[in-house]
């Protein structure tokens, strides 16, 4: 039998806090789309082989793929490799792995993912099925953080 390979966890390039001052530099919501979609170009590539429908996260329009893991093999940390096949999607992504890689599950469950969206300003300009998909890609994450 073949192992599937292992997908790079994301690792935050940046704090939360950094994060959110960089979306305050841009007025517009389009300039705001437009960085979280370069947040998104930048995520690890994730393995082809992993794309399947036991890593498919339900309630997504898009189709997004996720795997849990530990960042530098820390067993009291949590991560997680996602992918996407939309590009603002891709960037939701990556502002998730900014919450919540390298945390403790402990952690992860204190974590108010609508007040994180609320201060960087995507909170009104997120779709109703975009924001369906925001919330089963974090119920997931804490589902697999709960797990670890």
């Amino acid at each position: 039998m073949r192992e599937a390979p292992l997908a790079p966890m994301i690792v935050p390039a940046m704090s939360f806090e950094e994060l959110k001052e960089n979306f305050a530099l841009f007025d517009d919501w389009e300039d705001r789309y437009r960085y979280l979609i370069d947040l998104g170009r930048k995520l690890p590539d994730f393995p082809d082989a992993l794309k399947t429908d036991a890593n498919k996260v339900r309630g997504c329009m898009s189709q997004v793929w996720m795997v849990p893991g530990h960042p530098d093999g820390d067993l009291t940390r949590f991560a997680f490799a996602a992918d996407s096949d939309a590009h603002i999607v891709k960037g939701l992504i990556a502002v998730l792995g900014t919450l919540f890689s390298g945390k403790s599950p402990e952690e992860i469950t204190r974590i108010d993912t609508e007040a994180a969206f609320t201060a960087i300003g995507l909170d009104q300009h997120l779709s109703p099925s975009r924001r369906n998909g925001l919330v089963s890609m974090v119920e997931k994450i804490k589902i697999y953080a709960h797990r670890a």
